[in-house]
């Protein structure tokens, strides 16, 4: 029996499995989702988890036999290893909570056997999965961001694994501080609390309410300026705008590219990837046009461009995501797989 890897890929509202085989090779390109329960504590999330592996493994004509490991994409932060600390998206009840430890007895439980578990911020997982993507046969280092509602960001050296740091907050770099003086932009507020002028809004939906504040006093009569829909609602149609040529949103996915750039840039300078990957909802190739996300990166390029070496100007390539929803279960499979290899 051939034998394969499990990810499971846990958000606050939906959870994900995938599967590899031993030569990291996607089992299938459809994904298996089911509600992640979380309203229902720890315990019953698991065994959502559990249930879903069990699902797909009978989709596929396979075995808990066939499970050689498993890994989690999970959002931090960490108290420790495999131990959540308090998270925005879920209940208080999850502070603390020893996940590694439960889910590896579940999985025991199931399976009759102890299973090897990974577990990872869901951010570095999908880069585990876009890094292999992008690079195929190479061995070279990758650096994925993907904004959206915040900044994910992941770096992923030769060998396939991200970098997590000492207390596993490594690659956090939605909130290292904005180049203000290059972006010719105030201080604003982020999630996270900080008022220092975190990368994070300049380059996400969570700032978008501001860069449209500000944008509409240089257009006081653009619909949205008279428009009575909520400040979400508006914020959530610059997207659409913006691929309609609208020159407001035009202008502000234009500086967000641009504050990409500079972002990319400090951090090309620091790690040396070979590929920088965008992911998000910018890069989704059923809601975005190949116009809109060439513009995007091509601004993000030529920003870039200006502040690292020459030699890296020669090198570096940016790129899109091309995995999708499948990036985090995906990359939490082949994170599994790493591992037992360098056992």
């Amino acid at each position: 029996m051939r034998g394969i890897y499990i990810g499971t890929d846990s958000g606050a509202t939906t959870s994900k499995v995938g599967a590899v085989w031993a030569d990291g090779k996607t089992v299938s390109t459809k994904l298996l989702q089911r509600p992640t329960n979380s309203q229902n504590g720890p315990a019953a999330v698991v065994q959502g988890w559990v249930d879903a592996i069990a699902d797909y493994l009978k989709q596929h004509q396979l075995s808990w036999d066939a499970v050689q490991g498993v890994g989690l994409a999970i959002p931090g932060p960490y108290e420790s290893y495999g131990v959540l600390a308090k998270s925005a998206n879920l209940p208080a009840s999850f502070v603390g909570w020893n996940v590694h430890q439960d889910y590896s007895h579940a999985l025991a439980k199931a399976s009759g056997r102890a299973i090897p578990l990974v577990v990872g911020n869901d951010g570095m997982l999908g880069g585990v999965a876009e890094a292999a993507k992008v690079r195929g046969a190479q061995k070279c280092s990758v650096l994925m961001l993907a904004p959206g509602s915040g900044l994910g960001s992941a770096y992923i050296d030769a060998n396939g694994l991200p970098l997590q740091g000492d207390t596993l907050a490594g690659m956090e770099t939605a909130h290292m501080p904005a180049p203000l003086q290059l972006l010719n932009m105030k201080p604003l507020p982020c999630g996270c609390g900080r008022t220092w002028g975190c990368i994070e809004p300049y380059t996400t939906i969570s700032g978008l309410p501001y860069l449209l504040a500000d944008k509409l006093t240089q257009y006081p009569d653009h619909d949205l300026a008279r428009s009575t829909a909520t400040p979400k609602e508006k914020v959530l149609s610059l997207r659409g705008l913006a691929q309609k040529g609208d020159p407001l949103a035009v202008e502000i996915f234009d500086f967000q590219a641009k504050a990409m750039g500079v972002h990319v840039a400090n951090l090309c300078l620091a790690l040396d990837p070979h590929y920088v990957v965008i992911g998000g909802g910018l890069m989704d190739h059923e809601s975005t046009t190949p116009e809109f996300r060439d513009r995007y990166l091509g601004i993000i390029r030529e920003t870039a461009n200006q502040f690292i070496w020459p030699v890296q100007r020669e090198h570096l390539k940016i790129v899109s995501a091309s995995l999708g929803d499948l990036s985090q279960s995906i990359g939490a499979a082949l994170a599994a797989l790493y591992q037992a290899q360098k056992a």
